[in-house]
């Protein structure tokens, strides 16, 4: 398993990584940028999987939806993993289409039980097909929905007790959504049942009005570097990566916030020895 601190991977810092050796620990790839019979994108990612542990990380998975499962998708995806060897997969708490019409975005979910039996049962089956455990990300969301039966966290929280998977831990995710509906951030990281929790994104947001959306496209804010305290004090060291997708700055900024992470997580392991001193 890895652990320590990573990046995604992004087309603009190829050179940084196949020229030299950043101070990353580990990095995580989008599984649909991969995808593809050759050419340049897996010349690049074999050559900086030679030197870095990966998980894959995709966005299409739809594991929320009412099309079939897409099995082409799923058997691709289980060859590109026997070819990176991932410590594991993942994929979001969403759905991504109807009708057989990709909408590239992560829909929420009504927090239901029915939505808890359908998402329960394509889990098994997802993996089952890829014969492995995936861990699934709670997403940024902006709607409630009038049939909602329980709060988020209480439906990620029974979920995971029902499903055989992990959970991918979305910080930033996490505070986006309390400030947009107004729940207690803490109170949900202490609802997620640390055993499960393999890995935390950390990123960026924009505000828009009233909500604050999930852009990927600037720094982590204090706000959410206090939610990461809280969430080590709670869950423990767990492998952390910085998310950017947009307004991608070069790697020197990425790797400061890195030490960032990494200097939170040393002062949280400080203290808690402290205390059990």
């Amino acid at each position: 398993m890895i652990q320590g601190f990573g990046l995604g991977l992004r087309t603009d810092h190829y050179a940084d990584f196949t020229s030299g050796r950043p101070a990353v620990d580990w990095l995580e790839v989008i599984s649909e940028n991969y995808l593809v019979p050759g050419g340049r994108p897996l010349h690049h990612l074999d050559r900086i999987r030679a030197d870095w542990p990966m998980v894959m990380h995709g966005v299409s998975m739809s594991l929320g939806g009412t099309d079939p499962l897409d099995l082409d998708y799923l058997r691709d995806l289980k060859a590109l993993a026997r070819r990176v060897q991932p410590a594991w997969l993942s994929d979001h708490l969403c759905w991504t289409g109807v009708n057989g019409r990709n909408l590239h975005d992560l829909l929420p979910l009504p927090m239901t039980e029915a939505a808890l039996r359908h998402l329960t049962d394509r889990i098994a089956r997802v993996q089952d097909l890829l014969g492995q455990r995936i861990a699934v990300e709670n997403l940024s969301s902006y709607v409630r929905f009038a049939a909602d039966e329980m709060n988020e966290y209480e439906f990620v929280a029974e979920l995971l007790q029902r499903s055989d998977c992990l959970l991918l831990l979305d910080v930033n995710n996490v505070y986006v959504s309390s400030v947009n509906h107004g729940f207690d951030a803490q109170a949900y990281i202490d609802a997620m049942p640390a055993e499960r929790v393999v890995q935390i994104h950390l990123a960026g947001h924009s505000r828009q009005g009233e909500f604050l959306i999930d852009t990927h496209d600037a720094p982590v804010c204090d706000a959410v570097w206090a939610l990461y305290r809280h969430t080590l004090r709670r869950l423990g060291p767990r492998p952390t990566m910085i998310e950017r997708d947009d307004n991608i700055p070069p790697l020197a900024e990425l790797l400061d916030e890195l030490a960032l992470a990494r200097r939170i997580a040393a002062e949280v392991l400080a203290d808690s020895t402290a205390v059990a001193a």
